[in-house]
C-alpha cells in the first residue's frame, strides 16, 4: 500500500539527473543514510537512463518517477523500472492511466477541488505542489478538516529548517524535498555529506 510505503520513506528526496553514473552514486549515499527511495525527475534526458541504473545497482533503494505529467511518461517510467511515481498535477487521463498501469502512483493537488478529483478515482494519497506556496502547514490543516481519511507527502519550499513540523502532522505522510541532493552537492561528489543530511533527515528523534 502507497501510504505504509510512503510512511516508512519519511523524507523522498527528489532528484535532477545530470546523468545515470553520478546518480547511481547519489542514490548508494543516501541509502547509506537510510533513505528507503528516491524520486527522479523527468525533467532532464538522462532521468530514464538514471531510474532504469539505480533500479538494477541500487536494489535497497525503492525508485519513483517524478514530475510524471501525462500517461506517455507514465508509460515510459514504468518501462525503464520505476515502482512509484509522482506527479505535480492532476488530470483524469493521467489518474486513469495510473490506476491501469497498477502503479502506485501519487497525483500532485494544491485544492480541495483536486483532492476530490482524485477521491474519485480511488486515491486516498497525494503530493501537495507546491507545498509552501500553495498554503503550506495551514492548507494541510484545513484539509484535514473535510478529507480525515486522504494523506499527503508535502513538496515544494520544504528545506532542513521546516520539514520537520509538516511530519507532525497526522495528515502527512512523509515530505518530498532537494537539499540533501543539491546541484552543488553531486556535481562536487559529496557523497559523505549527502549521505550524512540523508541520516539526519531520517532520524525521528529530531521530530
Amino acid at each position: 500500500m502507497i501510504i505504509t510505503t510512503l510512511s516508512a520513506c519519511r523524507v523522498l528526496p527528489v532528484i535532477t539527473a545530470s546523468d545515470a553514473n553520478s546518480t547511481v552514486a547519489l542514490a548508494q549515499a543516501l541509502g547509506r543514510g537510510g533513505m528507503k527511495a528516491v524520486e527522479i525527475t523527468l525533467r532532464t534526458p538522462a532521468a530514464l537512463e538514471s531510474i532504469r541504473e539505480v533500479t538494477a545497482q541500487v536494489p535497497e533503494v525503492r525508485v519513483a518517477a517524478g514530475t510524471v505529467t501525462n500517461p506517455d511518461e507514465l508509460h515510459r517510467a514504468v518501462e525503464a523500472g520505476a515502482s512509484m511515481a509522482l506527479s505535480p498535477g492532476t488530470t483524469p487521463r493521467l489518474l486513469r492511466a495510473a490506476r491501469e498501469a497498477g502503479i502506485d502512483f501519487v497525483p500532485g493537488v494544491a485544492t480541495a477541488s483536486e483532492v476530490m478529483q482524485g477521491l474519485d478515482e480511488g486515491y486516498t494519497c497525494f503530493k501537495l505542489f507546491p507545498a509552501v506556496a500553495a498554503g503550506g502547514l495551514h492548507l494541510l490543516r484545513s484539509l484535514a478538516g473535510p478529507f480525515p481519511e486522504i494523506k499527503f507527502c508535502p513538496t515544494g519550499g520544504l528545506n532542513p529548517s521546516n520539514f520537520r513540523e509538516f511530519l507532525t502532522l497526522p495528515n502527512v505522510v512523509c515530505c518530498g524535498g532537494s537539499w540533501m541532493v543539491s546541484a552543488e552537492l553531486v556535481e562536487n561528489r559529496r557523497w559523505d555529506d549527502i549521505e550524512a543530511l540523508a541520516r539526519d533527515a531520517m532520524d525521528p528523534t529530531k521530530t
